[in-house]
């Protein structure tokens, strides 16, 4: 026993804490770090960006992998099915792709005892394989495919191209503009090889970019703005704008984006493939012509002369047409607000361009606004959702033409 009744081990239990205590390091406390938890706009905006640009990568994506998911299924299915039954991915994959089909097969059987699965449409083990997986199959049994895909060496290309973006998606890194840009292009040159691809008709093409589907509700039907006239044509030019057009709607002072950029043969052939056309311009005669000159700063005339000029040549294009009550002219007398182009596709797709005018501003350098309009619009359950601008500058455009005169 030890003084004060103190066993021998304890003095030695003690004198090892006081050591240990004596040679320990001290912890900062959280606060004493001096840590910045707190995002602030700089961060925020920087995140916005990543997040804008992934979301928009994984679409793309998203869109080719249940494309090629597609094809691998209608070519190769009714070649393994009828001998192997529900394990014909399986059988397709053989020796070479053993390791990953029966790796997606496990997955499957763990999404099933989760409850994970929420589509009975998606238990099947081919919905379980990755981009490279579908691609493997669609490669070692290109003879398959031959038939229906001519230039395998294009497509590989094409999904060499997806694998830098779908690595960076799928790890949430950070997505350059010009690895976003790279991803988009392969995509839709896939989709277009596999015969998914978007048309030369803007109408037709733009609905292909899924991501304006997600975000419909929240804008509105407005799916695309741009600063100026310049920036809307590189991305969207005239050619693609107005191809494959059913119907074409505009009213403006002048209608350049038309009269200048589209060429009157490509108007005849547009006209006479079955596009009916209306075209509202301001009455060069009218005092709101001179009203607009005095705000552009322009001599006295000059507008009312481009305005007339453009008339004529529309009037030359009509003149060509077997079916000159399908190209119509009219002027208005009104002040003028705004300029639309109102496209309509073959199957009541709709697409606008607007711009409204300036006091000091040419069309050129006017924001534009894209709209979707036409048959696509949500419904939320059984009530139809609330009509977007598209059918607010249709219902303008509609109450000027009525007001309008014919052009003889």
């Amino acid at each position: 026993m030890l003084p004060g009744g103190g066993e021998p081990g304890d003095r030695h239990v003690a004198e090892g804490a006081a050591d240990a205590a004596a040679g320990a390091v001290s912890l900062a406390a959280p606060l004493e770090i001096g840590a910045e938890l707190d995002w602030g706009p700089d961060a925020w905006a920087e995140v916005r960006t990543r997040a804008t640009r992934a979301g928009r990568a994984y679409v793309w994506l998203n869109l080719v992998e249940q494309r090629l998911r597609a094809v691998v299924n209608a070519v190769l299915r009714p070649i393994y099915e009828p001998v192997h039954g529900e394990e014909w991915v399986v059988a397709a994959a053989g020796p070479a792709g053993h390791e990953w089909v029966q790796r997606a097969v496990a997955v499957r059987e763990v999404s099933r005892r989760k409850g994970y699965l929420l589509d009975p449409a998606d238990d099947n083990v081919l919905s379980f394989l990755t981009l490279p997986q579908l691609r493997e199959l669609m490669v070692q049994h290109w003879p398959c495919f031959e038939p229906y895909y001519d230039d395998r060496r294009e497509l590989e290309l094409a999904l060499d191209e997806l694998e830098v973006a779908r690595h960076v998606v799928s790890r949430n890194r950070a997505l350059s503009r010009t690895v976003l840009d790279q991803a988009e292009r392969a995509s839709a040159r896939v989709l277009e090889l596999l015969g998914a691809g978007p048309s030369r008709s803007a109408v037709q093409r733009l609905p292909v970019d899924a991501v304006e589907e997600l975000v419909a509700d929240r804008y509105s039907d407005v799916i695309g703005v741009y600063p100026d006239r310049v920036r809307l044509q590189r991305q969207l030019p005239v050619e693609d704008l107005f191809s494959g057009a059913r119907r074409l709607d505009a009213i403006g002072i002048g209608l350049n984006l038309l009269v200048q950029n589209f060429s009157g043969r490509r108007l005849v052939r547009l006209a006479e493939s079955g596009c009916r056309v209306r075209l509202l311009f301001l009455n060069p005669a009218s005092s709101a012509v001179r009203r607009r000159e005095r705000e552009l700063g322009l001599g006295r005339g000059e507008l009312a002369r481009s305005v007339e000029m453009n008339i004529m040549h529309m009037r030359r294009v009509r003149a060509r047409l077997r079916d000159q009550g399908a190209f119509e002219i009219q002027v208005y007398d009104e002040t003028p607000r705004f300029t639309a182009y109102l496209i309509a596709g073959e199957n009541g797709d709709g697409l606008g361009v607007v711009q409204t005018y300036l006091r000091r501003a040419r069309g050129m350098e006017v924001p534009v606004v894209v709209l979707r309009g036409g048959s696509r619009r949500v419904v939320e359950g059984d009530r139809p959702a609330e009509s977007g601008l598209y059918e607010v500058y249709r219902e303008e455009f509609e109450g000027i033409w009525t007001d309008g005169r014919p052009v003889s």
